[in-house]
């Protein structure tokens, strides 16, 4: 697929997605939608970690309103069921860890984008915003699901009902992402994170995410029998064995991500 609303790039096992509609802060129309959609999946097939940012000032300023000609007469739900969902879902479903490197903006469909990464680091600058009850609309794009998992039901209730800005420190502060960086650092930190996961055990990461995402969903007995699963196949793999050799030899480990 050409890609025309965001760039792809791969660079020592990083897959670097940017969203690039800067004129519209990145906001999301359905070829965004198509392409991001493609490039995750392409990237989990290729990279060892994929990062999404945005270029400009904005991460992602949520769904494009002026796509389709007429906002007041979108059907909401085919453009969720059909278009959100397979971008999510490739997100969520990719085998290697995402980390959302949120430069600036995120608001409405856009933060929710960031925070269904596995990772969220954000510029002290950027800022969060749950706006939908702003057009009175409901969070959608995984946020009714993430939100109260990331920061406790009284602060996404909070969130989504008076669509507030979070400020980056603030989302750090109540668990919501991983952690705020100064604007300063924010590039090369979000770089050093992604470079490295990209030589880190990646089947290993693929079942954490596997493991850690399904533990709301399952009592404690079936999250033992799948840790067991998942560890069982870890342990075959060669970055297990290369990491207990490493241990012994007082050596740092040289994972192959197989």
């Amino acid at each position: 697929m050409q890609y025309q609303t965001i760039t792809s790039a791969l660079n020592d096992d990083v897959a670097i997605i940017t969203l690039n509609r800067p004129e519209v802060m990145n906001a999301l129309n359905t070829q965004m939608r198509a392409e991001l959609t493609d490039a995750v999946v392409q990237a989990g097939k290729a990279a060892r970690v994929v990062v999404l940012t945005g270029n400009g000032s904005a991460f992602c300023s949520g769904q494009d309103l002026g796509d389709g000609g007429n906002a007041v007469n979108l059907d909401l739900e085919r453009v969720l069921r059909e278009e959100y969902v397979p971008m999510l879902r490739a997100i969520v479903d990719c085998p290697v860890p995402v980390i959302s490197a949120v430069n600036g903006a995120a608001a409405g469909a856009g933060a929710n984008l960031a925070l269904v990464a596995d990772v969220v680091i954000a510029t002290q600058s950027a800022f969060f915003m749950q706006a939908f009850t702003r057009i009175g609309l409901i969070p959608d794009a995984g946020g009714t699901w993430a939100l109260p998992r990331q920061m406790g039901l009284a602060k996404a209730m909070g969130a989504a009902l008076f669509a507030d800005k979070i400020t980056a420190q603030q989302a750090d502060d109540w668990g919501m992402i991983w952690e705020a960086v100064p604007d300063e650092a924010f590039d090369a930190h979000w770089r050093a994170r992604a470079a490295h996961l990209a030589k880190g055990p990646t089947v290993a990461y693929g079942h954490l995410k596997t493991a850690l995402r399904g533990a709301f969903e399952n009592d404690l007995e079936a999250q033992l029998a799948i840790e067991a699963r998942l560890q069982g196949e870890c342990g075959k793999t060669r970055d297990f064995k290369e990491g207990v050799l490493a241990f012994l030899d007082k050596r740092p480990a040289s994972y192959e991500g197989r």
